[in-house]
């Protein structure tokens, strides 16, 4: 590491710390048992429930934010957080010094103050605009921090960047589980339900979404999926849904190629039918998942004018699969540029779902909040496709 990636490094852990002080200090969430007759949560509120069966990636503790709306409808986020798929990734999770610095950090490995700033009243779970048309809609955010799509189920052993022996737990699906148990308890019969996923949480959605209206709400029957941005070519995810996450076979059995999103979402549509909404929302040249793509084919953690043309034409690919899949699967294409600093340079945003331009940035003059909402409302329409024949940026 030379001296201006230290100095960087340096920079980003102590606004990261900066940060988590900040969070902890403002309170602006309290702690929610809801086991507890006493404990009543007010309305339009964000608790954290903490969930002793649960674990982050580390083995800290895991804890789940929830907020109850004004009305009967229920939304389901499943959070992202990065991935990990083998010994080099898991070495390497996220934090502010390596973000700064422009080093390989691939996923989040536990639930550190600063992660609340991703999950709670931010673009869909603001509850605090009247711009968000969601935020009276009772909420769970299902956080994430084991990299593993929230579907692991494994203790994985492996060195540190210092040479030292450590354990990730995937324990992603066992986190969902125990998140669906509190969402059960608080929110026992909505007559509408989003499930919606950013980033990682994209590839959970059609992965979750049998089990979720199976075990939880076969009754409701005004179910909406929205996966945000989950396409990373990978020829080896069956094998690390399995031998590396630990995962179910009825996850791994239903992965045949080398786009697990395609896969599940296939493989959902041919059990339920529509019986849900299918909808997938994603920039044109995405520079963080570019990233991702080139560090699998190059081993080069950074992004570029090639790589993202190859995510932009993987896209395309994907869009049409989807939509072979059923003709009334829905899309919000979106090329909102990414502002310095990214991982290399250039490309367009990652997600939409959770970040502050969900109601105010738009796409052929519709904003995500206003699209997504129509969706939920059987107003069914795409947005931005023909940014699919753009020239690159």
């Amino acid at each position: 590491m030379n001296r201006r990636t230290s100095l960087a490094a340096k920079f980003g852990d102590h606004i990261e710390n900066r940060l988590g002080k900040t969070v902890e200090n403002r309170l602006e969430v309290d702690d929610l048992d809801i086991y507890d007759p006493v404990q009543v949560p007010e309305i339009m509120r964000w608790y954290r429930v903490a969930l002793p069966e649960g674990i982050s990636g580390d083995g800290s503790e895991y804890h789940t934010y929830i907020s109850k709306g004004k009305n009967d409808h229920l939304c389901i986020i499943i959070s992202g957080g990065g991935v990990a798929w083998n010994e080099y990734t898991a070495a390497r999770p996220v934090t502010g010094g390596k973000v700064a610095a422009g080093l390989p950090n691939f996923y989040w490995n536990n639930l550190r103050p600063f992660t609340q700033l991703m999950n709670i009243n931010i673009g869909i779970t603001n509850t605090k605009t009247a711009a968000n048309p969601f935020a009276e809609w009772n909420f769970i955010v299902i956080t994430y921090a084991t990299g593993d799509f929230h579907i692991g189920n494994s203790e994985f052993c492996y060195k540190s960047e210092t040479g030292e022996d450590e354990i990730l737990h995937f324990a992603g699906h066992r986190n969902f589980m125990e998140s669906m148990k509190v969402t059960k308890t608080l929110f026992d019969k909505p007559d509408k339900i989003l499930v919606a996923g950013n980033s990682a949480g994209a590839f959970a959605v059609p992965a979750l979404a049998g089990e979720i209206s199976d075990e939880y709400y076969p009754v409701c029957k005004d179910v909406t999926l929205l996966s945000d941005s989950g396409l990373l070519l990978y020829k080896d995810w069956k094998r690390t849904a399995k031998e590396v996450w630990g995962s179910d076979e009825s996850f791994v059995n239903r992965m045949h190629s080398d786009n697990p999103t395609v896969d599940w979402y296939e493989s959902l549509f041919k059990e339920y039918g529509k019986k849900f909404r299918y909808l997938y929302a994603s920039s044109t040249r995405d520079y963080l998942l570019s990233s991702y793509y080139n560090d699998i084919i190059t081993k080069q953690y950074k992004t570029d004018g090639d790589v993202q043309q190859a995510f932009f034409e993987q896209l395309k690919v994907m869009v049409r699969q989807l939509k072979d899949i059923t003709e009334d699967f829905h899309f919000y294409i979106f090329d909102w540029p990414m502002l310095p600093p990214a991982i290399g340079k250039g490309g367009t945003a990652h997600t939409a779902l959770k970040e502050i331009t969900f109601a105010s940035k738009k796409s052929e003059g519709v904003t995500m909040a206003d699209w997504l909402y129509d969706q939920t409302e059987g107003k069914m329409y795409d947005i931005g496709m023909g940014l699919l024949e753009g020239k690159n940026l």
